[in-house]
């Protein structure tokens, strides 16, 4: 398997690197050096196997995969405990988890690191340049194994452009129980993330696999920003109005195909929602009235918000008829069709929420319900928030919404706490 993957990785590699200047825009007069570190670096790498069948990078695109034959059904979501981001250890327990142990030493070129629970890690390498490096994995979250690569490779890579950047390429994480699936299954779910990484104009480089009892698959994935350029979450003001990019109901959805309760229809706009990639993110980096982005994803729309507001010290406030929602999502909420990370969520932190009189349970429900690859929520100066919307949009986001605001702390307005109302 390793030279199988080394080949191919090579091949890739060849590919993709011309297209690094034109992906890196303004940064190339300082790309070339890091490029060739990095290039070097992914020349050797290879997908380790710890007694897993052999298995290819999987780089097909669509049309590839459809000349494939026809691989022996397998219900993915009913070999994991869970699926999607709802995977997420609940915030309350990661921060038990967490709790005294040392994660950063000090280093002055670490500009995001642990502290801010951000989408990414950020290290200065010049004064015109950082590497942004996060890493992103879970268990499946629809049947379908080309369906489940992409949209974990898209949910990886949210990540770099939540923090203002451009990726530059990625290495695979793997876990696979190889008794059970079928070596073709594997591929596919492997080549399903590489054609998302060529959508966004990177190589999937390598990475490590391993004989695993539930399916896992994501990315590390490497990218690059002007220092100035990045959007951490704890860089809201006061006054600051939020944007939300993406329709919230993942969870609710997804929840939903595993029950076989979700429609055609339903399925492609989950997702369509899931696959977008949020190009958005490095598109707005420059924009100096753009204060602060994070993407929202397994803790849902308040847990990630909350996250804004207590590394801003803000009191933040959501306008619950304005948040995006997809339609199904509704009446699944409604009827109690949701994954059991939504409790675990509003558990974890909903003693910060003050959820206002005239908002359905089945509303809050979707409001910490964990989104799987969801939208980008950004806090823009005030008074800028339409022209942004309208580039958002434009951008291809076309459910985008104005959804709330920031406020200094307050009587009744606490700092680090999040206020839900109707209007």
């Amino acid at each position: 398997m390793k030279s199988i993957f080394r080949l191919c990785t090579s091949i890739t590699i060849k590919q993709q690197k011309w297209a690094f200047p034109s992906l890196l825009g303004s940064q190339q007069p300082e790309i070339h050096q890091w490029q060739e570190r990095f290039l070097t670096v992914s020349r050797s790498s290879s997908l380790s196997s710890s007694g897993s069948p052999s298995t290819s990078s999987g780089g097909a695109s669509t049309s590839d995969d459809a000349a494939a034959p026809e691989q022996p059904h397998v219900r993915l979501t009913q070999l994991s405990h869970g699926g999607g981001c709802g995977c997420k250890i609940a915030p309350s327990k990661l921060q038990e988890i967490l709790h005294n142990v040392q994660l950063d030493f000090g280093s002055p070129e670490l500009l995001v690191g642990a502290s801010t629970s951000d989408d990414a890690a950020v290290y200065r390498l010049s004064p015109t340049q950082a590497l942004i490096l996060t890493t992103d994995f879970f268990m499946p979250i629809v049947d379908d194994p080309w369906d489940f690569g992409r949209v974990a490779a898209a949910n990886a890579i949210s990540d770099v452009y939540a923090m203002g950047g451009k990726p530059l390429l990625a290495l695979s994480v793997l876990g696979m129980p190889v008794n059970k699936l079928p070596a073709g299954v594997i591929r596919r779910i492997i080549a399903g993330g590489a054609d998302v990484c060529r959508q966004a104009g990177i190589p999937l480089a390598g990475g490590h696999s391993i004989d695993s009892p539930e399916p896992i698959f994501g990315l590390v994935v490497a990218g690059l920003a002007h220092p100035d350029h990045i959007r951490a979450n704890s860089t809201a003001r006061p006054g600051d109005v939020l944007l939300l990019t993406k329709p919230l109901g993942v969870g609710a959805m997804t929840t939903a195909v595993k029950k076989g309760l979700l429609d055609e229809q339903g399925y492609r706009q989950v997702m369509a929602t899931m696959t977008q990639l949020n190009t958005v993110g490095a598109l707005l980096s420059s924009d100096s009235r753009v204060h602060a982005m994070t993407d929202v994803t397994g803790f849902g729309l308040l847990g990630h918000l909350l996250e804004v507001c207590r590394g801003s010290g803000l009191h933040g406030r959501v306008a619950a008829g304005a948040v995006p929602l997809m339609g199904p999502a509704r009446g699944l909420a409604a009827r109690g069709v949701l994954p059991g990370a939504v409790q675990r969520n509003w558990d974890s932190y909903g003693a910060s929420v003050r959820i206002g009189s005239g908002v359905e349970p089945w509303l809050r429900d979707l409001f910490v319900d964990p989104q799987t690859s969801g939208g980008l929520l950004l806090a823009v100066e005030k008074g800028t928030e339409e022209e942004i919307l309208r580039r958002v949009q434009d951008a291809g986001f076309t459910s985008a919404a104005v959804i709330g605001s920031l406020e200094a702390p307050s009587a009744g307005r606490t700092a680090g706490n999040v206020s839900v109302e109707q209007k």
